[in-house]
């Protein structure tokens, strides 16, 4: 019995990292609607009301509220599940030459579009926490010249197309020289493809991120895209990382690949050299062997 319970005490203890309180990555900065009032909503018209009104606000989503397609949301607003099971359903959010919000601890089911669209020189968006399930096209797509986002710490739970950065390979007139986008400690859970897919943004950071089960892919660089990929831990991924050959129609990009957990996985395609993220921000790697674990327990909407 002794040596059952010196056993016991002496056994490490997993605890749930402790959300952030502020952005960090390229959205760094990002305050959302700190300053303004806080309003709680629990219906489909309060919420609209809400996103579209002019100047700061922290807007508490409480319960499950529907909506269709994808709603602009105006800057400087703070949106965050009041609880574990504040739920978006049917539709998402856009960003049109939007700025400063902080999208938090909320599950978006069955969006008929994108979940999230970040899009039309739209910057400092920090998503984080969420919960993705079941969207007809993306989870997040970051667009149209949109740069200084960060995507930290959600649960993207068996979706398809997870995030596409760069929409189209004729788009280098807006995108070259912005899509900076940081995407840290996100749990790619039997989601099958785009985590990301990249054209043109650079850099992309894509680190200690968990990737289990990714049928068809993680991440790709192409279009002369920069993505630096760290400290991440992938685990059943066929093909970890597609660079220098391209990937489909799309031609080829750069990525650099340090620092990775690779378990019943291909090859990380590799190839190029790319922009220090630590050129723009300042940030600490965790030990890739710690990854996993973190990320199960730390990921996801009802995580802070």
């Amino acid at each position: 019995m002794y040596g059952l319970l010196a056993a016991l005490l002496m056994a490490p203890v997993l605890v749930a990292p402790a959300a952030a309180s502020a952005a960090d990555g390229f959205a760094t900065g990002t305050t959302g609607g700190a300053g303004g009032p806080t309003v709680t909503v629990d219906t489909t018209d309060e919420l609209l009301d809400a996103i579209d009104t002019v100047g700061a606000m922290v807007i508490q989503v409480s319960g499950t509220i529907a909506i269709t397609s994808k709603q602009g949301v105006r800057p400087n607003k703070t949106i965050v599940g009041a609880g574990a099971n504040a739920t978006i359903t049917g539709g998402g959010f856009d960003f049109y030459r939007s700025s400063n919000v902080i999208v938090r601890n909320l599950t978006f089911v069955g969006a008929e579009d994108d979940a999230v669209n970040v899009g039309q020189q739209s910057h400092h968006i920090w998503i984080d926490h969420n919960t993705f399930r079941s969207p007809v096209d993306g989870s997040i797509d970051i667009v149209r010249g949109a740069d200084y986002v960060t995507v930290s710490w959600n649960h993207f739970a068996g979706t398809d197309k997870s995030m596409l950065i760069g929409h189209s390979d004729g788009a280098a007139s807006s995108d070259i020289g912005h899509l900076k986008v940081s995407i840290h400690h996100n749990w790619f859970d039997g989601s099958r493809q785009r985590h990301p897919r990249v054209r043109f943004g650079e850099p992309v950071h894509v680190y200690n991120n968990l990737f289990e089960g990714n049928e068809l892919y993680a991440v790709a660089s192409t279009m002369n895209a920069g993505v630096v990929v760290e400290g991440n831990s992938f685990t059943n991924v066929p093909y970890p990382c597609f660079s220098t050959s391209g990937y489909a129609d799309s031609g080829p990009g750069r990525l650099v690949q340090r620092g990775n957990q690779f378990s019943g996985s291909g090859v990380c395609e590799a190839g190029g050299s790319v922009a220090e993220p630590s050129q723009y921000y300042a940030y600490t790697l965790d030990p890739v062997a710690s990854v996993p674990a973190a990320v199960r327990s730390g990921a996801g909407a009802g995580r802070i």
